[in-house]
């Protein structure tokens, strides 16, 4: 449908940042597995995890973002980041 054809850019455009927010995002998780390989830290840190959910979902909430999407949103991107972090430490395969 032309009629929405300026709005799917749109979205794609949006679609293509995130994505390249995401690449950002995951190359510091990289930085931070091997500073918390060398230091011993555990990659999952409980309390910061639940700290970056709950801000994220006030954030969202701000923004009109329904929070408990943006806690399930984040519950895989931060799963994502912690199991990646542990494949980088070779905790897991």
């Amino acid at each position: 449908m032309e009629l929405l054809s300026p709005y799917r850019r749109r979205i794609d455009d949006l679609d293509d940042q995130i994505m390249e927010l995401f690449s950002q995002r995951f190359a510091i998780i990289r930085e931070v597995a091997e500073l918390k390989n060398k230091h011993d830290i555990p990659a999952v840190l409980q309390d910061r995890v639940d700290e970056v959910r709950e801000r994220n979902a006030a954030t969202g909430a701000e923004k009109g973002i329904d929070a408990d999407f943006v806690r399930k949103l984040y519950t895989l991107i931060i799963d994502e980041s912690c199991d990646l972090e542990d494949r980088l430490m070779g905790h897991k395969k």
